[in-house]
């Protein structure tokens, strides 16, 4: 699995906790992760991954219309598209947002709830993963959360003792930095599981990680420097002869290799164009092709219309929503 460490690394992860929650029976609330929270960590992450640690008690969880899952003490919800999503001691309360609920934290602690009748405690730290990357592959083959037993991760003793001693330090006023450390350990193991469980069939993705040379591959395509690869150099480091991996990496990826590379390097531009106010020239070049009339011809047979027009229909809808 070094293919999938190294394309968790490329996504760049850093968080922090924003959020220190206590309720009690019975109780609903709807959650979601927005600048409010990770504002003052990070200014504009392209890509949050949400979490849950729940250090007390027990949890129904539910994604959209999905079914619930009954989460424990010990165990962390993972949402890699941070999609909104309800927590609660049962299903059929009505929920209510947590934007109503937060309370300023002190003393250097996190912000802090406490809600519900009474009844049964449940006690969670809520954090967040930004990544830089709008759009990581990884996030996007992962279904809406993945939840983990602390205990049942690699070094799972290790991670619980330190998560727990770190929870405990993070209420006395510390610093949440080894908190946030350690969800991005627990989510590459979760995503390890899930793409080791997962039938490869389901997913070209999953497919691919787990082939030697197209796992390899694809980590250096999605990696550092990705848009300058050529087919000779990137066969070399997956460890195969030109022939021999184009054939590979077709039949599992289901398109050559040079073709998936120009689909991300126009995914890169297109990010680029409607996010930063860089040059069109500067923006082929990084991407990685040889001149701006090269770039622009293949973004409009992709996008229909010039990279100047595109960019400015996406200014012109972002400035137009609220």
């Amino acid at each position: 699995m070094d293919a999938l460490l190294d394309l968790v690394r490329a996504m760049r992860l850093s968080g922090g906790v924003f959020l220190d929650a206590e309720f009690t029976s019975p109780w609903c609330v709807s959650s979601h992760v927005g600048p409010e929270d990770y504002g003052s960590f990070l200014s504009s992450p392209a890509h949050v991954i949400g979490y849950h640690y729940v250090t007390e008690g027990r949890l129904l969880f539910r994604v959209g219309d999905g079914p619930p899952v009954t989460v424990g003490a010990g165990e962390i919800i993972l949402l890699p598209r941070n999609e909104p999503h309800q927590l609660g001691s049962a299903v059929n309360i009505r929920p209510v947002s947590v934007d109503h609920l937060v309370q300023p934290g002190t003393n250097g602690r996190p912000p802090r709830i406490v809600y519900g009748g009474g009844g049964e405690r449940t006690r969670m730290l809520c954090g967040f993963l930004g990544s830089d990357s709008a759009n990581p592959p990884i996030a996007s083959v992962l279904p809406p959360s993945l939840t983990l037993a602390v205990t049942e991760a690699a070094a799972g003793a290790w991670i619980e003792s330190s998560f727990r001693f770190a929870a405990q330090e993070l209420a006395s006023g510390s610093s949440p930095t080894v908190l946030a450390r350690l969800a991005e350990l627990l989510f590459i193991e979760a995503v390890r599981r899930h793409v080791e469980s997962a039938p490869a069939q389901q997913n070209k993705w999953v497919e691919g990680l787990r082939d030697p040379v197209v796992g390899r591959a694809l980590a250096l395509l999605h990696g550092p420097g990705a848009y300058r690869w050529t087919a000779d150099k990137l066969a070399r480091e997956a460890g195969a002869s030109r022939s021999a991996f184009a054939e590979r990496f077709r039949a599992v990826m289901g398109e050559p290799p040079m073709r998936y590379l120009a689909q991300r390097r126009l995914e890169f531009a297109a990010q680029k164009l409607e996010e930063s106010h860089d040059a069109i020239r500067a923006i082929a070049l990084d991407a990685g092709y040889e001149s701006e009339a090269a770039f622009s011809r293949a973004f409009k047979r992709a996008f229909g219309q010039p990279p100047a027009s595109w960019r400015r229909e996406q200014h012109d809808r972002r400035r137009a929503v609220p």
